[in-house]
């Protein structure tokens, strides 16, 4: 036999095969376009015009890698379900004369077909892709940048390379079943019943006990440092933990359905729940895979798109201010130069600063043991929950924001924010303190966030004490310590333009008197910085949510193909015995309704527990709008639930399509 046969045999199988083989090109094709598409975004030499170009391309980078493992998971998982469903196939071949290196041959010719027509018609697509998604980003970040059309060879290239090497080996992992198997396990691969599996109660303890500890620690984490670092450690107990308890816990909520007579004993439940009993070994890892990507849609979704909604606020709260300095030069003639050219500049243009804002501040991070905060430079993760940051003014400037008239001795503060138990004493490295009594929390939440982060605000008595408890850190963090600052900040009733001059005004006149010896911010000049980052954050999250999604319907497509091949000459056997197809399509509803939305309500739980841990997460972006990412979770988990509806009632369909036929 030569080559021409084996290539015309390989394209008969595919014509032949073509409502499971479809899918399958589909999802290859589909993968191929995403992943040149991102590869080619994050090589493309008009980003580099763009501000905030470095965050752009490390977040498109890291949007590259993440979907090339997935395309390694997923195109191998959907070819796994493709080779079953051909076993018997290629044992009816193996039975009538054709040696398993006449497969292999078949095999390759197949696999080759497969590979030309998803890179052929992948990379075409995301060529078009391509120009599609760049002028989006652009549309994002509102940056007028040439549209040339920019073809990456680089990118072509690494996409051929990755994808060819992954036909490869899955070639060779079909090659390797085929060739463990006889043909008797060939031509019954397909079809091999199961037993009746046990429960594993060890399994489903391991299971329970990685998922709480995968919400307890969603639960009990309070500070974002913390949270950003636990993240996947939750991340990990919480997927193991979903795969145990769907392998386990499904199989013994089965069972005690099964006990329950009333609900046993009916036709529809007792054909349906007997045969998803004896299938959930193959059956629990698909749905604790749906569970697990739906999760990471509506996380990523809601997260990101919380975050591209309330860039305002997030802007705002990293600069409450207009314009605002930092300057390390506190003394009384350089605040009184500053002064004076802020005026000159502004009155220059008739403008002048409103809600301003001025005071000296202190901040620097200290580990908290009930009431005694030690300084710590030892970097050790396991301290990150008790670091508090300190923030120290001066009283003079709580009295002249607030209106008081409070005095304190050198030995003693106000403190100007809550704790949960006010304490008589605080020790802050080798000082104590008595606190005097509670004051105003006198700066806003943005303007503290902004200038001292956030945790306890405190008030000395003067710039003594301030300068006494700078030494006290210096000497422990060294050059890492934090400097004595001024803030000085105030908004301008102008358009952009004009306000983006004036900020570059006082810069170049502050250098030149040397007053700056720290930095110039304006809110305006920072914006497109926001854009950059938070819209290329929404940019991967959508792009890998839409890729996430597109992997549940053909995990669902191929699961319930794949049950309906198994089950048809079940359900034939029964209507030959005087089943009704109308009780046939009933125990299907009963079937795929038992088990379907199991994997979409245990999401819900997932994401419900994990909502205070990111929302610690999104406080690491300054987005503290909660109400914001309550809503933007609730809206992406309802429509991702119509969407999740719709696709069960067609693949339901299908099922009872080839159980019928």
């Amino acid at each position: 036999m030569n080559n021409g046969f084996y290539l015309r045999l390989a394209a008969v199988n595919l014509r032949k095969n073509g409502r499971t083989i479809l899918p399958y090109l589909i999802a290859c094709t589909a993968t191929i376009a995403m992943f040149f598409t991102i590869s080619s975004l994050s090589q493309n030499s008009g980003l580099e015009q763009m501000t905030g170009s470095e965050t752009v391309s490390l977040v498109l980078g890291l949007g590259t890698t993440v979907t090339g493992i997935f395309s390694v998971i997923f195109l191998f998982y959907t070819n796994s379900f493709l080779l079953k469903r051909r076993k018997k196939e290629f044992g009816l071949y193996n039975i009538l004369g054709m040696e398993k290196r006449h497969l292999s041959r078949v095999i390759l010719w197949e696999t080759l077909l497969m590979a030309l027509i998803s890179l052929t018609v992948g990379l075409s697509a995301g060529l078009l892709l391509n120009k599609l998604m760049y002028l989006l980003l652009l549309s994002l970040f509102d940056c007028a940048v040439p549209l040339g059309f920019e073809f990456s060879l680089t990118a072509l290239q690494g996409t051929l390379l990755f994808f060819l090497a992954i036909f490869a080996l899955i070639y060779l992992n079909s090659l390797r079943q085929i060739h463990l198997s006889n043909p008797i396990e060939l031509l019954k691969g397909g079809q091999t019943g199961e037993r009746e599996p046990k429960t594993k109660a060890l399994l489903a303890i391991f299971g329970t006990a990685c998922l709480g500890g995968g919400y307890y620690i969603a639960l009990t984490t309070t500070n974002p440092l913390s949270a950003f670092v636990l993240f996947f450690v939750a991340v990990v107990l919480v997927i193991i933990g979903t795969y145990c308890l769907f392998t386990a816990g499904s199989i013994a909520v089965l069972k005690l359905l099964r006990k329950n007579k009333r609900y046993y004993y009916q036709t529809r439940h007792f054909i349906s729940l007997s045969g998803m009993l004896y299938r959930m070994k193959q059956n629990a890892v698909g749905l604790a895979n749906i569970c697990v990507l739906s999760t990471a849609v509506l996380v990523m979704i809601s997260s990101t798109l919380s975050l591209f909604l309330g860039m305002e606020d997030g802007l705002r709260t990293l600069y409450p201010r207009s314009i605002q300095t930092f300057s390390a030069d506190y003394a009384d003639p350089q605040k009184n130069r500053l002064h004076t050219i802020t005026e000159e500049v502004l009155s220059a243009r008739g403008l002048s600063p409103e809600n301003t804002l001025e005071y000296t501040y202190l901040t620097f991070a200290a580990v908290r043991q009930e009431d005694t905060f030690s300084l710590d430079n030892s970097n050790s993760l396991s301290l990150l929950g008790s670091i508090y940051s300190l923030n120290f003014v001066l009283l003079d400037d709580y009295n002249r924001l607030t209106g008081s008239d409070q005095s304190l001795e050198s030995d003693e503060l106000l403190l100007c924010s809550p704790l949960e138990e006010l304490p008589e004493v605080l020790t802050f490295g080798q000082r104590e303190f008595r606190v005097k009594g509670q004051g105003e929390e006198f700066l806003s939440d943005s303007s503290r966030n902004a200038s001292v982060s956030g945790g306890l605000l405190l008030a000395v008595r003067d710039l003594p004490v301030l300068e006494d408890l700078y030494r006290m850190q210096q000497e422990v963090y060294g050059e890492n310590a934090s400097a004595i600052q001024l803030y000085y900040g105030f908004d301008l009733n102008t358009d952009k333009e004009t306000l983006l001059s004036v900020y570059q005004q006082l810069s170049d006149e502050m250098k030149q008197a040397g007053l700056i010896a720290g930095r110039l911010d304006c809110r305006e000049e920072q914006r497109n910085n926001f854009l950059s980052l938070y819209g290329g954050l929404f940019f991967i999250g959508v792009f890998l949510g839409v890729l996430f999604i597109m992997a549940t319907i053909l995990i669902i497509y191929y699961k319930q193909i794949s049950e309906g091949y198994d089950d048809r000459d079940r359900f034939l056997i029964l209507q030959k015995v005087g089943m009704e197809k109308q009780e046939i399509r009933r125990s299907i509803h009963s079937q795929v309704m038992t088990v379907f939305f199991l994997p979409l309500a245990a999401a819900g739980v997932h994401v419900l527990f994990a909502f205070p841990f990111i929302t610690r997460i999104l406080e690491v972006f300054s987005l503290t709008n909660v109400s914001l990412f309550a809503l933007c979770t609730i809206g992406c988990f309802l429509v991702f639930a119509l969407f999740y509806a719709l696709v069960y009632s067609l693949t339901a369909r299908t099922y009872y399509r080839i159980v019928s036929a």
